[in-house]
């Protein structure tokens, strides 16, 4: 049977005080929209389609690369409205299931069996046990426990209101029978709305049995509506996070101060300190070690690297048994070979560095091709930049730059090659030889420093 899926994502959040739709606040760096998108890939829908209202525009732009279709709903009539206006868009599926764009952590797996557990039935909906159901719809069921309503509420009576089986708002259901029961919706209640919550009344008068499901976590369920809920939700995730890493043969210091704000994809005895960003998509080899503080984002580190505390690696390529930081920085299209050594204070742009080479304090190294075994001095930078264009420096093999040094680019410095330290190379300096440029040093005997003058 073919399945299609219908995100509701038009609600304004007016509680978000903010003028960011609320589907598009980050949780663990994503949109909150983006995380139920990955959802509905993962159900291997035929379809998806967003029904945007608020901001909807921005919403559009800043998802364009989602594989999905959109609906507007103007104006916003309840969420049996919001369906309707997604259907003609669906008209081919067998089976429809509505998710919500700020109900970001439901999974694949409890979709699953409430899809499952709904394959004989026309309607099927996931319900959850709460201590507290207050601001939920209750589940109404009859003395042999079959469901036959879905009260709000604000609509509910104070024997309703007692009842602790709510209903989350997922579910899934025949199409055309989908489309019968909204067409019979109306709008009598205190908001004037068109509740998609009306259709289970419809079907059990019809005799449907609706089959009911419910959540592994109750995480699964909870939506956004502020931005305290947001931060409850955003901890929730990196837990969960941090427990399949840890179970995956990952050492995390503490898991509560852990951020996984993309991919993290790791081989076993990765260690992990306390602080640690990860962002977009991170590859980690076996026996890597991340000191505190650090901040990794789309890129691959070796078999055991280490990378010592707040260092920050965007775009790069690192090989094995490599040595990063303290308060390193590598930028993007940046490649370490094997055994390389990129100590405090160091940066690295577009910037290659060869096996056993090292670049211990305080340099910059922009544009530049660096071989085997070279040793940069404290303080060497490559000049790059002439104001209008970046300009390449190529370094061979086991050359030594001498401290403090200045290489001003396009230069090429000969495999095995010295330069003085404080030296300002603007031309190719030969293989094997000492270069250097450096004024004579003079002393003048007698030579007294200015005194201030009295004040007045």
């Amino acid at each position: 049977m073919k399945l299609g899926v219908v995100i509701l994502a038009a609600g304004l959040g007016k509680r978000m005080q903010s003028s960011l739709p609320k589907v598009l606040h980050p949780l663990a760096g994503r949109p909150l929209l983006d995380h139920v998108l990955e959802t509905a890939r993962g159900l291997a829908a035929e379809a998806i389609v967003i029904v945007h209202g608020h901001g909807g525009e921005l919403v559009r732009e800043r998802l364009a690369d989602a594989d999905c279709r959109w609906v507007v709903q103007h104006p916003q009539l309840g969420t049996g409205h919001a369906v309707m206006q997604a259907l003609p868009i669906v008209n081919d599926m067998d089976r429809i299931l509505i998710l919500y764009g700020d109900v970001p952590l439901i999974t694949v797996a409890t979709l699953q069996r409430l899809l499952e557990a709904s394959a004989e039935t026309a309607l099927g909906i996931l319900t959850a046990e709460l201590a507290d159901p207050t601001g939920y719809g209750r589940i109404l069921r009859d003395p042999s426990g079959r469901v036959t309503g879905i009260v709000e509420q604000r609509d509910a009576s104070p024997a309703q209101q007692a009842i602790t089986e709510i209903n989350s708002g997922f579910l899934v259901a025949e199409r055309a029978r989908l489309e019968t029961w909204l067409s019979q919706v109306g709008n009598d209640n205190r908001q004037g709305e068109y509740y998609l919550t009306d259709i289970t009344a419809l079907a059990a008068r019809e005799g449907v049995t609706i089959a009911t499901v419910q959540p592994s976590r109750l995480a699964e369920i909870s939506g956004v509506n502020d931005r305290v809920q947001l931060a409850t939700l955003e901890r929730d995730y990196q837990q969960q996070a941090a427990e399949r890493l840890m179970r995956a043969g990952v050492t995390l210091a503490d898991p509560t101060r852990f951020d996984l704000r993309g991919r993290l994809h790791v081989e076993q005895d990765v260690s992990i300190d306390i602080n640690c960003v990860i962002e977009g998509e991170v590859w980690l080899a076996e026996g890597v070690q991340i000191g505190p503080g650090c901040v990794l984002k789309d890129c691959r580190i070796g078999r055991g690297t280490q990378i010592s505390a707040h260092s920050i690696i965007e775009g790069a390529l690192v090989g094995a048994e490599a040595r990063i930081g303290p308060f390193a920085r590598l930028r993007p299209r940046t490649q370490l070979a094997d055994r390389t050594h990129v100590g405090n204070f160091v940066e690295l742009k577009q910037t290659q560095l060869g096996t056993g080479s090292k670049a211990n304090h305080l340099s910059y190294l922009g544009d530049a091709e660096i071989g085997a075994d070279v040793n940069i001095g404290a303080g060497t930078i490559t000049c790059n930049y002439d104001g209008a264009n970046k300009w390449q420096t190529t370094i061979e093999r086991g050359a030594f730059i001498g401290s403090n040094s200045a290489l001003v680019a396009p230069v090429r410095i000969g495999a095995d090659a010295t330069i003085g330290a404080g030296s300002v190379i603007a031309r190719d300096a030969p293989a094997a030889e000492l270069t250097l440029t450096r004024a004579k040093q003079a002393t003048i005997p007698g030579w007294q420093r200015p005194k201030k003058r009295p004040t007045p």
